[in-house]
């Protein structure tokens, strides 16, 4: 009698990658960035203008400083006064006077309380500022983000670097 030898009749390695460790680990990274993202955002309510520039790099820590629409300041979520500015500035930075600080407004705070911010700023020595805004959006078209060049990405915020009044560049 003559017996047919099928291919799956002798034993073999298997020869395909076990991903299910890799998914795991992708899943667990996942919800982990899912929890800490919206813990490194500045939850003040502000009705920032908008801009389609293509955003700068954000730093690690950065140091923002609101002006709120009632004009009131708040640096990083906690609500300060104009005087004592300086002094919570120059915790914040931990007294490094080169450290750039980001200045949000909202929309219908007018040009001279932003000056004015602006010059606090630079009498406390901070000359480093940077100017917050939305990206992404043409100005006065508040209905739906603008369409985005090829190449760019939208990001929620960027910074347009200004240098304070007075300072030399």
């Amino acid at each position: 009698m003559i017996r047919i030898r099928h291919t799956d009749e002798s034993p073999h390695e298997a020869s395909e990658i076990n991903v299910t460790p890799f998914i795991d680990v992708m899943l667990v990274l996942l919800v982990i960035f899912m929890v800490t993202a919206p813990l490194t955002t500045v939850n003040v309510p502000v009705d920032l203008p908008s801009s389609t520039e293509k955003p700068t790099p954000r730093p690690d820590d950065p140091v923002f400083l609101t002006v709120k629409a009632d004009h009131g300041l708040a640096l990083g979520e906690d609500d300060v006064s104009t005087d004592a500015l300086p002094g919570a500035l120059e915790s914040a930075t931990k007294g490094n006077k080169d450290e750039r600080v980001f200045l949000r407004a909202d929309k219908t705070v007018d040009y001279g309380t932003l000056m004015g911010v602006m010059d606090k700023l630079r009498s406390a020595g901070y000359l480093k500022v940077a100017l917050v805004n939305l990206q992404g959006q043409e100005e006065g078209s508040e209905a739906g983000p603008a369409p985005v060049p090829a190449g760019g990405g939208a990001s929620a915020t960027s910074a347009a670097t200004a240098p304070a009044p007075g300072a030399t560049p």
